[in-house]
């Protein structure tokens, strides 16, 4: 395969070419580094978003927007489908790099993380990149400086100015639209860690509405996260069949039926002491090859309606 980085870098060069049309603001720092802003103090919209989810799954996913209906009212969903399940949303997308510097405190994900291969995943999928170029996604308020350049520079084993750091806040048209997107990269790393081998997993294809944006990023992580555990729906292809794929849907975890906002609150805002459970799509189908297809969880327009504040 070739690499993830590079790929995604030709991707950040698009999205430096059509800055203008997309609404993005792109800043080169003190370190030569690059910051494109798709969503903190500029206005990128669904479009913006869409290629920032291309982004983080370094181009091995075709995303696609749609309508569908919250309470039976029209809401814009976002659809992903990859043949690479593993490497594109565990090995890339997945925000799985917690930034945290003096100044600054985000997450990362995108194919910067597999220049690294410290986590799990990576000895997993038997996949690390190598390339002189490097993206890193951040999720923050607050645009990234020079701190986290250095830090992303020294992990990633590239020089500063090679660093590309597209970012949004999770409370953006942008934010919303990225964490639709990952339906089936939640679906993929529950069975990860319910101890299902990656190489098994032969297509993801997910869908999710796009949570309304809040600018406040308390409320767009409850709304975001409820997009998912209510509404987000995943078909799986797989080789081999497993006994635990009815505990992939979040149907199966203990808080099912809570807004995450206040299962949040509940844990002191800390997600380490959230069950990865909580972290699910509502409904799940795995389609086992020559074998039988699981239809499990259930979505619930109810629950999605009064997190969204529909009135």
């Amino acid at each position: 395969m070739d690499s993830l980085n590079r790929m995604a870098v030709e991707l950040v060069d698009e999205a430096l070419d059509f800055a203008d049309e997309l609404e993005l603001a792109a800043y080169e720092l003190d370190s030569g580094a690059t910051v494109v802003d798709f969503g903190v103090d500029a206005d990128g919209g669904i479009e913006a978003g869409m290629l920032l989810a291309e982004i983080q799954t370094a181009g091995l996913a075709t995303l696609q927007t749609g309508m569908g209906r919250v309470d039976g009212s029209p809401t814009p969903y976002v659809e992903l489908t990859t043949d690479h399940p593993g490497v594109a949303l565990l090995g890339s997308q997945k925000a799985g790099w917690e930034l945290e510097t003096e100044h600054f405190s985000g997450l990362g994900s995108g194919p910067a993380r597999a220049l690294v291969g410290e986590e799990r995943e990576f000895q997993a999928l038997g996949y690390y990149d190598e390339f002189d170029l490097t993206v890193l996604c951040v999720e923050s308020a607050t645009l990234p400086d020079d701190e986290v350049v250095a830090e992303v520079a020294e992990r990633a084993n590239v020089n500063e100015q090679a660093v590309y750091l597209p970012t949004t806040a999770l409370g953006s048209t942008a934010g919303s639209v990225t964490a639709a997107a990952r339906a089936a990269e939640l679906a993929v790393f529950r069975l990860f860690e319910l101890g299902y081998d990656l190489e098994q997993i032969k297509s993801a294809a997910g869908s999710a509405p796009v949570a309304p944006v809040s600018y406040d990023e308390t409320e767009a992580m409850g709304r975001t996260n409820d997009a998912l555990a209510y509404g987000g729906e995943v078909h799986l292809t797989v080789a081999e069949d497993f006994d635990r794929f009815d505990e992939v849907p979040s149907s199966a975890a203990a808080e099912f039926g809570r807004p995450f906002a206040e299962v949040f609150a509940e844990a002191d805002y800390d997600f380490y002491e959230l069950d990865e459970s909580v972290f699910a799509p509502a409904a799940v189908t795995v389609d086992v090859l020559d074998g039988p297809t699981y239809a499990l969880g259930e979505t619930r327009e109810d629950l999605l309606a009064a997190s969204f504040d529909y009135r």
